[in-house]
């Protein structure tokens, strides 16, 4: 099979499509026939030698796929609902940069009804780690207010929409007035310019001074005092990534005076009975509304997989509002 290869730690210039075994399933698992995959942060860091798969992962990258089950272990799918033929999408822990993808059952959904292969490819990643890491971890309840740092990425642009479905206030951060609109136009209340505004001091205004009940954090560093800053009594910071530096000051007086939580994730080295329970959580709660169309999937770009380096040159320039997509042909 054809696959997207990363030859050397390096630049986008080091993916390049080459040809390797076709995966054989397991027990718990299907073999998928990808139609498309999609482009997460993640997948940058592993091109760059910063985020290595886990032990007797793949080494190609990518964290999602979307197409069709075309073999796998036959009572696990019968008992969870799937048969050969289906479309799903699925989260993986890597593989999922090739034209088939060995995925475990309980990480497989079913393609959303009126949901292209393309746009259920831009799902699992985010979406498994906004519900974990927002409803889960931040448990964000309706009347609720919430910051998401960087809404225009595809962690953002699923946080706002959630958080708005769930019946909570969102309040967003990008780096253009362009983007920030774009964040209300997806439903976010307000979006601060984090280029121009200090966030910390926007919050206040737009909170009368309370802050916010919950943080979703993709930058940590320097942003985490000014975070700790921004919560109100029994506040939430719950940090994903840490773009901004793994170095953080706070004040650890006002976290116990306001009773604050700081707590922090990572989805890919999780056991497959975790992310199950994430995926059965997004079946009944969320897969309804994206099929409903409340929820829908923001999609930036779509190139094909011999077009990975575009794909990834496009990511790190921060340029896109959205998902980034690669397609092998059949989507």
């Amino acid at each position: 099979m054809q696959a997207v290869e990363i030859t050397h730690p390096g630049g986008p210039d080091v993916l390049r499509l080459g040809e390797r075994p076709m995966p054989v399933p397991g027990t718990g698992e299907v073999l998928i026939r990808v139609s498309a995959s999609g482009v997460n942060r993640p997948d940058v860091l592993q091109r760059k030698g910063n985020y290595p798969p886990p032990l007797g992962a793949s080494d190609i990258p990518g964290l999602e796929v979307a197409g069709v089950i075309a073999q796998g272990d036959a009572s696990a799918m019968a008992g969870a609902g799937f048969a050969v033929g289906d479309r799903v999408c699925a989260l993986v822990v890597g593989g999922g940069y090739a034209q088939w993808c060995v995925a475990p059952i309980a990480q497989c959904l079913p393609v959303p009804q009126g949901l292209t292969d393309v746009q259920a490819a831009s799902l699992p990643e985010t979406f498994f780690t906004v519900w974990s890491n927002l409803m889960d971890r931040g448990q964000l309840k309706a009347g609720e207010s919430v910051l998401i740092q960087g809404g225009t990425s595809g962690i953002g642009v699923t946080a706002i929409q959630i958080a708005k479905a769930f019946g909570a206030r969102a309040f967003a951060t990008a780096g253009t007035d362009e983007k920030c609109a774009a964040c209300v136009a997806l439903g976010a209340d307000a979006a601060i310019n984090y280029k121009t505004s200090d966030f910390q001091t926007e919050i206040a205004r737009l909170t009368d001074g309370q802050g916010v009940d919950v943080i979703l954090d993709m930058v940590a560093g320097s942003y985490v005092a000014k975070e700790v800053q921004s919560l109100r009594e029994d506040g939430r910071l719950v940090i994903i990534s840490v773009q901004g530096g793994v170095r953080s000051e706070l004040d650890a007086g006002l976290v116990l005076r306001r009773r604050l939580t700081v707590t922090g994730s990572t989805l890919r080295p999780r056991p497959v009975a975790f992310k199950a329970g994430i995926a059965q959580a997004c079946l009944t709660q969320v897969w309804p509304l994206l099929a409903s169309g409340k929820i829908k999937p923001v999609i930036h770009s779509v190139f094909t997989a011999a077009e990975a380096d575009k794909a990834h040159a496009l990511m790190e320039s921060n340029q896109h509002v959205g998902k980034i997509v690669l397609t092998w042909g059949n989507a």
